[in-house]
């Protein structure tokens, strides 16, 4: 069964980036916003954990240099013009209300950013191009001295392409989270891949603002405790381990087969059925916590992962090419104990019990909790959090006419350690197998691939129940 999950190494490689050009790019014509127009952003887009830009990088063997080729950043740079139109919110800024909240403003500053550099290097010198890498971290722009979670007066799309020496190129992109959840950052990608593509404007479907779909009710009614947002008093080794010293970034690729087994094992005999989403969930998490030896073991911990509520939306239902953040935030708590001497499946239960909490009133009621009390700052106490990329068509909507992306996705975990993402593979085959990257401390990186890929274990309790 080990066979069926291959850990993934990456290169520690240095790329020098030279920045040749800053491009502002506007929209290609008049846009409905003037100056000193503002656009309200629900509570879901004001969500602490979304006031973040989220990096990517897509890679293409395409040789630019060809003389058959269209131009890379003139192609780029022309298309997302024209997306901007449809799409003109990302060619505003975000600022603060009297409130504290977010809205989208159009003032002076204006427009996305698109930067073009240049790299000496190869595609081929930087290694694996199947598993996120932190040292590809220069082919995303950042401002000098820019800080830490900055979203205010911040450009709202920052492209980055680079050339490199051999003829391919990447496209590192940062998209603000509080405007596009990651459905909505699909949708708007594949319409400017689509546009750079044909030459011509193309969404489908039509892009939806509509953040006031999302107004809370008044007066707020808040009917569910919301324990994702719970402030946690750390009295754990588990934050220390994970924060102390440097985290290391480790990355599986998990076919089919074995997931499929871990679902099997996972099943409880309660006839409810699960996900594969929910047996891998649970897998990660408990062997996630025996691996750090997380202590004292009556402390609760919390899973949390993001559940695309658009499906649950019927009164009234949502619109068709709306890209906001439509995400609520499950949570699953136990006691340390109960994830290392309990069952997977007695695990599965409490993130499919999470999984299926979210309903629409669940929706409506968090959008009310955030009016009342929005959390201002984000909590890592006690807690994983499961990001699911997998349902996202980041390779699919990444075609700008130099074909499929060789690689779609993140780059560094690092910064936010108590992170697991599960990621599809990249690779030509299409074999359904999911890559599963997760932050450690060095000194627990053997102990959760031991607990991760063997099965053993797993096979006697369920045979035990």
């Amino acid at each position: 069964m080990a066979s069926c999950v291959e850990e993934l190494h990456f290169s520690h490689i240095h790329i020098p980036v030279t920045i040749d050009q800053m491009i502002p790019v506007l929209p290609a014509v008049p846009i409905p916003a003037v100056h000193g127009s503002r656009l309200y952003l629900s509570n879901l887009d004001n969500m602490i954990g979304a006031r973040v830009f989220t990096p990517t990088v897509y890679f293409y063997k395409s040789n630019y240099m060809s003389s058959n080729r269209k131009p890379v950043t003139k192609t780029l740079c022309d298309a997302l013009s024209r997306v901007l139109v449809p799409y003109y919110p990302l060619s505003g800024r975000l600022r603060e209300d009297s409130n504290g909240k977010l809205e989208v403003f159009f003032g002076q500053e204006q427009g996305a950013l698109l930067v073009e550099a240049h790299s000496d290097m190869g595609l081929a010198e930087l290694g694996d191009l199947a598993v996120p890498n932190p040292t590809w971290a220069p082919l995303n722009y950042r401002f000098p001295n820019e800080e830490p979670y900055k979203v205010l007066d911040m450009p709202l799309i920052i492209a980055q392409v680079t050339l490199f020496a051999c003829g391919g190129f990447s496209l590192g992109l940062r998209l603000c989270h509080c405007i596009c959840d990651g459905i909505g950052a699909m949708q708007f990608l594949a319409a400017w891949a689509a546009t750079a593509k044909t030459g011509t404007l193309v969404t489908n479907p039509e892009p939806c603002w509509d953040r006031e779909f999302f107004q809370p009710r008044n007066p707020p009614t808040i009917k569910y405790r919301h324990p994702e947002f719970k402030r946690i008093e750390e009295r754990s080794s588990l934050t220390m381990s994970l924060w102390k010293s440097k985290p290391v970034q480790k990355c599986y690729k998990v076919s089919q087969q074995f997931q499929a087994q871990v679902k099997s094992l996972a099943q409880p005999n309660d006839m409810l059925g699960c996900s594969t989403f929910d047996a891998m969930a649970a897998h990660v998490w408990r062997s996630w916590v025996k691996a750090l030896d997380v202590k004292p073991v009556d402390y609760e911990l919390r899973l949390t992962f993001s559940v695309n509520a658009r499906p649950k939306l019927k009164n009234p239902p949502w619109k068709q090419g709306f890209y906001g953040n439509v995400v609520c935030v499950a949570c699953g708590t136990s006691p340390v104990n109960n994830l290392i001497k309990g069952s997977l499946s007695e695990t599965l239960r409490l993130v499919r019990e999470a999984r299926l909490s979210i309903s629409e009133e669940y929706v409506r009621s968090t959008v009310d909790y955030m009016e009342i009390d929005r959390p201002n700052r984000l909590e890592f106490g006690g807690k994983l959090s499961i990001t699911q990329w997998t349902r996202f068509s980041l390779y699919e909507s990444a075609d700008f006419g130099w074909g499929r992306p060789s690689y779609a996705g993140p780059i560094d975990l690092t910064p936010t350690p108590q992170v697991c993402v599960f990621l599809p593979d990249g690779s030509a085959e299409c074999s359904g197998a999911t890559v599963v990257c997760i932050c450690l401390p060095g000194s627990a990186t053997h102990k959760f691939t031991e607990f991760f890929v063997c099965l053993k274990d797993l096979i006697s309790n369920d045979e035990s129940e």
